[in-house]
């Protein structure tokens, strides 16, 4: 268990597909990235947001004062466990040995305990993600291992989803025939827009009824994760999937294209997450 916990608590944002389901996980529940849970326990509930603030304990004055802990901002994941019926019921200490060991395997250290004897026992890590910026995890162990939440954040900016407005996306078309998007963003491997996506979408939307004669082509493109054909059909859908959003806000079907050219026109090398971030738009082409 030590070893597949060091392996994978900075192995990235892997995705619920990757981590070991059990029949009793709450329904649409998911784990921490790249933190498989101790044997014998299900998820009773769990919740992301990608930008999000939470305060660890890291003092034992933020033990009894919440307000007094570290606070963090970023991508934000909680979990809470519960023992399997039938299962073997680890110690607290042990739930905390299993993560700090891993944790230093890491290269990360523990920041801070709380043996509350009885009661609540909460233990925070530091690590430094391999490609920048540190991770932050805290488990809260209750009823001496019965019971654990896992709080992780990795450490980070708010994302800006508005990159552009509607004067500077009509600018840059009547400039170079084209624009590039960042901010409209998609569920990881699918072709669901994300919610913090709507801001750029109501700009070009307000763009196309501003601008009557105006007809574009929706391009998608991705990083190269995954297969080539994969990748062009994915980005074929998420092409398809903003005309359907901008024609559902009423801009004529006949204006409006979609294509997608998957990883084949990358415009950063695909070696880092920024790189990957940055091959991974929609791009606006006039015709």
């Amino acid at each position: 268990m030590r070893r597949a916990l060091a392996a994978l608590l900075l192995a990235g944002l892997c995705t619920a597909a990757l981590a070991a389901r059990d029949p009793q996980d709450s329904e649409g529940s998911a784990e921490p990235p790249g933190l498989p849970r101790f044997p014998g326990f299900h998820i009773d509930s769990s919740q992301h947001r990608d930008f999000g603030e939470f305060r660890f304990t890291t003092t034992q004055r933020a033990v009894d004062d919440p307000e007094a802990g570290d606070a963090k901002e970023g991508r934000y994941w909680f979990a809470d466990y519960i023992l399997n019926d039938g299962a073997r019921q680890p110690s607290a200490l042990e739930l905390v040995r299993n993560h700090e060991n891993a944790a230093k395997q890491a290269s990360g250290a523990l920041v801070f305990r709380s043996p509350a004897s009885g009661g609540q026992q909460s233990a925070v890590y530091r690590l430094a993600r391999p490609e920048g910026g540190e991770r932050w995890v805290q488990i809260d162990i209750q009823n001496d291992g019965f019971r654990y939440q896992v709080h992780l954040l990795d450490v980070g900016a708010m994302a800006q989803t508005l990159e552009f407005s509607t004067a500077q996306m009509r600018d840059a078309l009547r400039q170079g025939g084209r624009v590039a998007l960042h901010g409209i963003l998609f569920e990881t491997g699918k072709a669901t827009i994300r919610p913090e996506s709507k801001p750029q979408l109501d700009e070009v939307a307000a763009l196309l009824k501003q601008d009557g004669a105006l007809k574009l082509m929706v391009e998608g493109h991705t990083d190269n994760t995954g297969q080539p054909q994969a990748n062009l059909q994915l980005s074929r859908r998420r092409a398809e999937a903003v005309v359907q959003h901008l024609t559902a806000q009423g801009v004529a079907p006949a204006r409006l294209r979609a294509e997608g050219w998957g990883d084949g026109a990358p415009v950063a090398a695909n070696r880092t997450e920024q790189g990957r971030a940055q091959n991974r738009r929609v791009v606006l082409v006039r015709f």
